[in-house]
């Protein structure tokens, strides 16, 4: 993260709404006993100062250190295995895990005091979109952050934690060829999503390296949805010349895709091979069950506590960047294309 800025002082504030500093600790506090005007003005003085009211310091409070990890919607099976991670490493190490939703309307600045007068001693950010105004807000609050699978990095220097999305697109897409598939369509996230990029990467160089050229209407791009499943799913499956194989970008997507290829009388693996990518548990509880990319997830949130907790204590990281290594997972989802169904 950048140099933290100075942080603002009781006294900064004072001096600039020209009144003393037990009368800004009376509108810190909520006392009754402040002129309007007055209170207005120091409010107005506290936000544009950013202000943020000192942490109690380690040893004073009875409380246990808390790190929140936010999410960017909704909580699915991905969300599960990085939150096991991160709770299981929270309970060996002592500190508290708070798991939150991300408030679009929420000002990068109050949002970025609220996270520090909480007493967070971190943020995790998962799947998260950030801009520049965020960054800069929690670098004057002083909260490190470590963001898990970034959709974007506006900054460089912005700590994070992922997988080798590029080898597990490569492998996911050898795997299909070398059961001898060729029409193997590609469904995976937002297109920014750097996590997406990688996979699609991956599954572009397998292709190829045999030959095989992909016609623009095999890949679609959603939010790692299950509804993107059932729709980019139905709208492949539709075409003329439909794949024999579709490499899709998490388990959950790859639910819907089987469900679009059931509605449409196909049968997994005989006429239509799936893969996905995360192996969470329902890629184990599927029937049959999923062949996909295994990201080792309990890991990357153990990996992205320690990482936060180190950046809080002030001291150095290996590396600004930490990609673990992903592993195909065969299952019952794939099998060798028949003859009948590669005219």
């Amino acid at each position: 993260m950048p140099a933290s800025p100075r942080r603002a002082t009781l006294a900064t504030v004072a001096a600039s709404a020209g009144v003393s500093v037990a009368t800004v600790s009376k509108v810190l506090n909520g006392r009754s006993d402040v002129a309007p005007a007055t209170r207005s003005l120091v409010e107005s003085l506290l936000r544009q100062h950013d202000y943020v009211a000192p942490s109690p310091r380690r040893g004073e409070s009875a409380g246990t250190d808390t790190v929140e990890v936010q999410f960017d919607s909704y909580i699915n099976a991905y969300s599960t295995e990085l939150i096991q991670g991160l709770v299981n490493t929270g309970v060996e190490l002592g500190v508290g895990v708070v798991v939150s939703l991300k408030r679009e309307a929420a000002r990068p600045g109050s949002w970025a005091r609220e996270l520090a007068a909480a007493g967070r001693r971190a943020l995790i950010a998962v799947t998260s979109e950030l801009t520049s105004g965020q960054l800069t807000a929690l670098a004057r609050a002083r909260v490190p952050l470590v963001v898990i699978d970034p959709l974007n990095l506006p900054r460089a220097r912005v700590t994070s934690v992922g997988s080798t999305n590029f080898a597990g697109g490569l492998a996911a897409t050898q795997h299909l060829l070398g059961l001898g598939h060729r029409r193997i369509a590609y469904i995976g996230g937002p297109p920014s999503a750097a996590c997406n990029q990688a996979r699609l990467h991956g599954y572009r160089a397998a292709l190829e390296a045999e030959g095989v050229s992909v016609p623009p209407c095999y890949t679609h791009f959603g939010h790692f949805r299950y509804q993107d499943g059932l729709e980019y799913g139905a709208a492949v499956l539709d075409l003329p010349e439909p794949p024999t194989a579709i490499f899709v970008g998490c388990d959950e997507t790859a639910l819907g895709v089987m469900e679009a290829a059931r509605a449409r009388g196909l049968r997994i693996p005989e006429d239509l091979s799936i893969v996905g990518f995360d192996d969470t548990q329902i890629a184990r509880m599927v029937s049959p069950p999923l062949t996909t990319v295994r990201q080792p997830l309990r890991e990357m949130g153990s990996v992205a506590l320690r990482t936060a907790l180190r950046l809080a204590a002030g001291e150095p990281i290996d590396s600004h960047h930490v990609e673990l290594a992903t592993e195909l997972i065969v299952r019952g989802s794939t099998a060798e294309v028949t003859c009948s169904r590669q005219v």
